[in-house]
């Protein structure tokens, strides 16, 4: 089992009121240069927030929302500080990541 943790807001804050591109840039540039392994992503309209178990979280976010997904808690932590007007949690899941990251926008 796997835990993620996450920081999510509503799409236009995270892709257009703030620097998430840059944010990216510098982050995989740094993991190419120490050879790390990706272990973040970005998510439009994200497919978990649709659990029920998100759905005190879901009616928060203003739509459509865009969320940030990692296995580093200091990654995000380190985001929540940096955006301030983001939520933040985690959730464990056993699946593959291609689920875990999972897009509404893909689906259709």
């Amino acid at each position: 089992m796997t835990t993620y943790y996450y920081v999510v807001a509503s799409d236009r804050f995270m892709l257009q009121e703030e620097p998430t591109h840059e944010i990216f840039t510098e982050r995989l540039r740094n993991y190419q240069e120490n050879e790390k392994e990706v272990d973040f992503w970005l998510i439009q309209q994200p497919a978990f927030l649709e659990q029920p178990t998100f759905a005190a979280i879901n009616v928060q976010v203003p739509k459509p929302a865009a969320a940030i997904v990692s296995t580093n808690k200091s990654f995000i932590i380190w985001l929540k500080l940096r955006l301030e007007f983001v939520i933040t949690g985690e959730f464990q899941s056993d699946e593959a990541i291609d689920q875990v990251v999972a897009s509404l926008v893909n689906a259709a």
